[in-house]
């Protein structure tokens, strides 16, 4: 969120929190792995938190890493 928040000119709060839940969801073959990240932007409007959140997931190492094999939910809290 940092890279994007400089890129794109957006302050990012010096107290964001995010806060991980991982478990384990149905798949058509089995089972796989789901994510929840819940993100706490402190101070920033939620259509910029929003913005700024969708934009970092884009570029995440982690995020691309997993993409397509993992379900990921962002939550704005």
């Amino acid at each position: 969120m940092k890279f994007v928040g400089a890129r794109d000119k957006i302050r990012v709060p010096a107290d964001v929190a995010i806060e991980g839940h991982v478990g384990i969801g149905a798949i058509p073959n089995g089972f796989g792995i789901e994510v929840e990240l819940k993100i706490s932007l402190p101070g920033l409007e939620r259509a910029v938190a929003e913005e700024l959140v969708s934009k970092a997931h884009v570029v995440c190492p982690y995020s691309n890493a997993t993409r397509g094999n993992i379900d990921v939910t962002l939550t704005i809290v």
